[in-house]
């Protein structure tokens, strides 16, 4: 009996320390896992915004998976930072990442309602629960969340902690964080936010979805007075400014509708509703999704500075939408239009149709169509290169070419039976510029082309003369701008530089593309001589019947049919 005693005791003994050994294993485990996952912790990877600015340096549009803009704790209100406080966290900069003293008044509040009412979690917790771990309601998560907030709390300051917070809170209608949020509902930045504007947005965070001042004005009227309230009993704002705040009527920005999915009329393209400059903007979105990864580009919080005019945007689309609808009222027709700084090769502003959303194919960048009669510069150009002048007589025009298909002698309007070189440039004389292709050749044409930017390859015909070859816009308008800019072509591009979320540069467009020399200065001079006889007395000089008086050089240029 007394073996049967010591064999029970040792029994009970060894599954007791088995018991002790494998609670302490699993307490092991468990903490080893907190531990990994607090080492891990980056508060700043939340999915941000990329932001494209114009060549000013102002907002134009963003590229986003979610309506997310980071920024420093000194860029938020401080009125915001009390109205979180005082409606989330009175005791932030006061407890280790747990509040005893919150929990149990929530746990009061809840016992006498007998309901969930009130919450416990800190901002730290909710910050935890947000980056970490699972929305589910379970013990299990509730632990891991009160351990690692204190854990989070020992490793990062309570600014960051309360700076990431900020940053990645849902306060609804698709607005991520503080700085999209004040954006979005007031048109303003997170540090303008004023005490009534911060309580109203501090009390959508706990039920963001049906608290927006957008779905329920109401509810988010009763939220911002709740907070206010708070704010007034823990002194963080006095009587006067308590019903200041309280007094205020919610002044909504209007909302903000996608460009990419909203319908305009190209009268109103112009106009502030978001829907300018969609063709470049598209560009220059492909650009750094081809360049950076769609990841980077709708969540990597990049900052792309462009060459976009906004004001120049606007009268382009102005004068495409005006013009389209002179001459064309089955709205049948497309136009496209590129400004460019021939010093820099910055494309100012780019229109690539009648409407983006009727058809986003870019006509400026994407379409390569016939350029017609204004082509001839390039082949002139290139005629000066090899020593002509622009007083170089050009005769025999009207002797046929010699083709594999027979004879050949282009048609024209403006004929005679020599001409000097800029003679033929100013009544657009296509069998003078087929001759002058014969006199400098068909290779040299194409290489002096390539040398101004024309990048599609050019057919060795001769109607290549007479602009058969088909080119973009886009580089069509650049190889121009070596006229003006001195036989120097500068790459065209619609990107200055990128930035990353922390403002280091990662890319630049100075890099890829440097200006180079294409014709010399001379030859340049010329051409912008004789093509402004082209605009004051020549195929252009309708403009000048239009009452535009400014010095210009320009060409022309139409195909088979007036097809462009």
């Amino acid at each position: 009996m007394k073996r049967v005693k010591q064999t029970a005791c040792v029994l009970l003994w060894s599954t007791g320390a088995l018991a002790f050994l494998f609670c302490l294993g699993s307490l092991h485990l468990f903490a080893s896992g907190l531990d990994r996952l607090t080492r891990d912790l980056q508060l700043d990877t939340a999915p941000e915004a990329s932001l494209v600015y114009d060549r000013h340096g102002n907002l134009v549009f963003s590229f986003a998976s979610e309506d997310r803009t980071n920024v420093p704790l000194d860029r938020v209100s401080p009125a915001m930072i009390s109205a979180v406080l005082a409606a989330e966290d009175r005791n932030f900069f006061r407890h280790a990442g747990m509040d005893v003293v919150g929990l149990a008044r929530a746990a009061w509040v809840d016992l006498k309602a007998q309901a969930v009412k009130q919450g416990g979690s800190t901002i730290t917790q909710q910050l935890i629960r947000n980056v970490l771990l699972s929305p589910d309601r379970n013990l299990e998560r509730k632990v891991k969340e009160a351990l690692l907030a204190l854990r989070v709390e020992r490793r990062f300051k309570k600014e960051e902690i309360l700076e990431a917070y900020l940053n990645r809170i849902y306060f609804g209608s698709g607005h991520y964080g503080i700085e999209a949020a004040a954006r979005g509902y007031f048109g303003k930045a997170a540090a303008a936010l004023t005490v009534s504007e911060s309580a109203m947005l501090a009390g959508i965070i706990p039920c963001p979805s049906v608290c927006s001042p957008r779905i329920s004005p109401n509810v988010a009227k009763t939220r911002r007075d709740i907070v206010l309230e708070a704010m007034r009993k823990g002194g963080v704002i006095a009587a006067e400014a308590y019903t200041e705040a309280a007094s205020a009527t919610l002044a909504l920005a209007p909302e903000r509708h996608d460009p990419y999915t909203t319908p305009h009329h190209e009268s109103v393209a112009h106009h502030s509703d978001g829907a300018t400059g969609l063709y470049f903007l598209e560009a220059v979105r492909r650009q750094v999704m081809d360049q950076f990864g769609v990841a980077d580009v709708l969540e990597g919080g990049l900052r792309i500075y462009t060459t976009l005019d906004m004001t120049l945007q606007e009268y382009a689309e102005e004068a495409v939408a005006t013009r389209l609808s002179q001459i064309d009222r089955s709205r049948r027709l497309q136009g496209a239009l590129v400004a460019i700084d021939p010093r820099t090769g910055e494309v100012l502003a780019l229109v690539g149709g009648r409407d983006f959303h009727t058809s986003p194919f870019n006509r400026a960048m994407q379409a390569k169509r016939q350029p017609g009669s204004a082509f001839k510069p390039l082949l002139f150009a290139a005629a000066i290169e090899q020593g002509y002048t622009p007083s170089s007589l050009v005769t025999g025009i009207d002797v046929p070419i010699q083709t594999r298909q027979g004879a050949w002698l282009p048609s024209g309007e403006h004929e005679a039976a020599s001409y000097t070189l800029r003679q033929a440039l100013t009544v657009s004389s296509n069998r003078a510029a087929v001759r002058v292709m014969q006199m400098v050749g068909i290779t040299t044409t194409q290489t002096y082309a390539r040398r101004l930017g024309i990048r599609s390859p050019l057919p060795a015909v001769p109607s290549l003369a007479l602009g058969t070859g088909e080119v973009t816009l886009l580089d069509l308008t650049s190889a121009y701008g070596a006229f003006a800019n001195g036989g120097v072509i500068a790459p065209h591009t619609l990107i200055t530089h990128i930035a990353d979320r922390s403002g280091a540069i990662i890319w630049q467009s100075s890099i890829e593309g440097r200006p180079h020399r294409a014709i010399r200065e001379g030859t340049a001079y010329l051409m912008s001589s004789m093509l402004a006889d082209v605009m004051n007395r020549g195929t252009g000089a309708h403009a000048r019947s239009e009452g535009f008086r400014r010095p210009a050089a320009g060409k022309t240029g139409t195909t088979d049919d007036y097809a462009d």
